[in-house]
């Protein structure tokens, strides 16, 4: 059984800085012959995953850094009500098994690992009644009595829906890749897009009446843009990460299509306040594949008295319609909310071929209730 979430949004944001390179210049590309505001990939999945803590416990998600022996140490003092030093030694003892190379600080790794907090918690339940003999031993006779114990099978199993989700590579250790069940495209506006400069002053509050002049002078660069977003989840995959558990699957995908819809980059968030809502959410569900419709704005939207957005709204819709009657890549479920054009600038029949292409306009609720419901549906008859 193969099935593919795909989800379109559209969403204006004003000015802003949410994703920027080295220099501090919002980060761009081009698109269609013009330059595009860009939203990396990476600062939207971020964005995602810290939405996650918002509907799940934070201790139930996973973490993904170079301190999995220091974590693993503080757990087991914790737990265990170590010293320091002994835990450090059982944690580091225990994590030979991962073969990872070291990095340049103690008790770090050479790289970034992505793994749950749970399996850290199980990691030491394997070990917790034993934890006063190993206390007691040199570190040889410490690494020979943890070397049986299953640390790569409880790190490769039982993976929290983010690792499920975004997937895991791990350079030295090859059984502990997990294929990520999601992607995620990289944000770019509807319509060529130029830089702004903000040039600022601050003031020192405490000086004299008659001094002037500014504490601080200077710029920052900014747009604004109606931007196109896209993921995709792999259902099948997903439940495979999450060990084919039905309701844990369809659970993660509620938890991702919420979070990916409604988060937002941070960046230079305390200058401009740029959170807004999408302004459009279309979720399609396929058998056959994913498929992206950016190319509903390889020609960049022109405002044309109406605004971009409503010119988006319709490429895209066209967009979507080719998708479904040129290749016939008809979606088996299409669910949407949206608020339909409805300006005096707007042709009654582009606002009919919108709504027919995208369906009537449903709450965010009703869509998730749609999405979630289908999927399950699909996930049982694969298992009868």
């Amino acid at each position: 059984m193969r099935c593919y979430i795909d989800v379109h949004i559209l969403q204006t944001v004003p000015p802003s800085n949410l994703n920027r390179d080295d220099a501090g210049t919002p980060k761009q590309a081009v698109y269609g012959g013009v330059k595009r505001a860009r939203v990396s990939s990476q600062a939207w999945k971020r964005a995602t995953r810290t939405a996650f803590a918002d509907h799940i416990d934070q201790a139930q998600l996973g973490t993904r850094t170079k301190r999995i022996s220091a974590l693993l140490a503080e757990r087991l003092a914790t737990r265990c009500a170590l010293d320091a030093e002994t835990s450090t030694r059982i944690a580091t003892s225990l994590l030979t098994a991962l073969k990872i190379s070291a990095g340049k600080k103690a008790a770090e790794t050479a790289y970034l690992l992505f793994f749950g907090r749970p399996q850290l918690e199980r990691l030491i339940d394997l070990i917790v009644e034993d934890v006063p003999r190993l206390a007691d031993l040199s570190d040889g006779d410490l690494l020979a009595a943890v070397k049986d114990v299953p640390v790569l099978a409880t790190l490769g199993s039982g993976h929290p829906i983010d690792v499920a989700l975004f997937g895991r590579m791990v350079a030295d250790l090859a059984s502990l890749n997990v294929d990520a069940a999601t992607q995620v495209a990289h944000a770019l506006s509807t319509h060529a897009v130029d830089v702004e400069f903000d040039y600022y002053t601050a003031v020192d509050d405490q000086n004299a009446k008659d001094e002037t002049g500014a504490g601080m002078i200077g710029t920052v660069e900014f747009q604004s843009a109606t931007l196109y977003r896209f993921a995709t989840v792999g259902l099948h995959q997903l439940a495979e990460n999450l060990g084919g558990d039905i309701e844990a699957t369809v659970e993660a995908l509620r938890v991702f299509l919420t979070a990916f819809t409604t988060s937002m980059p941070t960046g230079h968030q305390n200058s401009f306040a740029h959170r807004t809502v999408p302004n459009l959410l279309t979720i399609a569900i396929r058998p056959d594949q994913p498929v992206n419709l950016v190319s509903a704005f390889e020609k960049p939207v022109l405002p044309r008295g109406r605004g971009v957005l409503t010119g988006s709204l319709e490429q895209f819709a066209i967009e979507l319609n080719s998708a479904s009657t040129l290749w016939g890549l008809q979606p088996d479920i299409l669910a949407s909310t949206y608020r339909a054009p409805d300006d005096t600038n707007t042709n009654t029949d582009t606002t009919a071929m919108i709504v027919k292409a995208l369906g009537e306009p449903k709450p965010f609720d009703e869509v998730l209730d749609t999405v979630v419901a289908a999927a399950r549906d699909r996930l049982m008859s694969s298992v009868r």
